[in-house]
C-alpha cells in the first residue's frame, strides 16, 4: 500500500538529504542505461539558489524526505526555442525540473504531477534522451512529446507538455 506523501518547500536544512537523493538518482541512472545525465549536477550552489528563490520542493513520507524536485511557473529560458516540433500551446505554464527520489517510495512522479497541476493546468518538462524511465513515466501520465530543447550548456533534451482541462 502506498504511503501518504506530502510536498513542501525545501529549506537549507534539507540540503544534505537532497544531495544524497541526487547521488542515489545518478547511480540509478547509470545502472539503467543513462550514464551521461547529471554527471556533476545539480551542484550544491544550484540547490541553494533554488531553495532561496522558493522553487525547490521535497517529498516526504512519514516525515522522511524521499524525493525532491523544482517547480516554477513562468517562462523557462531553455524553452523559448524548440526544434523538431512545437509546444502544444503558448499559454502560461509551469515547469518541472530535477525530479529525483531515493527509491524507497513508489508513485513519486504521480504525487509531483498532482501537486503541479493544482498550481497550474499547463505543465512542461524535459528529459535526457537516455532517460528511458522518465520518458516512460511522462508518456504513461499523458504528457505529449513536443520536440527538442537545449539546456544552458547546449545539451539536447526531449521536451514534453501536458494540459489538463
Amino acid at each position: 500500500m502506498k504511503q501518504k506523501q506530502n510536498i513542501r518547500r525545501s529549506t537549507l536544512n534539507d540540503l544534505s538529504r537532497m544531495l544524497e537523493i541526487y547521488d542515489f538518482a545518478r547511480k540509478q541512472m547509470r545502472a539503467n542505461g543513462n550514464p551521461n545525465q547529471w554527471i556533476a549536477y545539480p551542484s550544491k550552489n544550484l540547490l541553494e539558489e533554488d531553495i532561496k528563490t522558493g522553487v525547490s520542493y521535497v517529498i516526504e513520507s512519514n516525515s522522511n524526505v524521499c524525493g525532491t524536485f523544482v517547480f516554477s511557473i513562468g517562462e523557462d529560458p531553455t524553452y523559448q526555442v524548440i526544434k523538431n516540433g512545437s509546444w502544444l500551446n503558448g499559454e502560461p505554464y509551469g515547469t518541472i525540473h530535477r525530479i529525483a527520489s531515493d527509491g524507497t517510495q513508489k508513485g513519486i512522479f504521480k504525487t509531483v504531477e498532482e501537486f503541479c497541476f493544482q498550481q497550474i493546468q499547463n505543465v512542461r518538462v524535459d528529459t535526457h534522451e537516455d532517460n528511458k524511465i522518465m520518458q516512460h513515466l511522462l508518456e504513461k501520465s499523458g504528457f505529449t512529446k513536443c520536440g527538442i530543447i537545449y539546456t544552458h550548456d547546449g545539451s539536447p533534451r526531449i521536451a514534453y507538455q501536458k494540459k489538463v482541462y
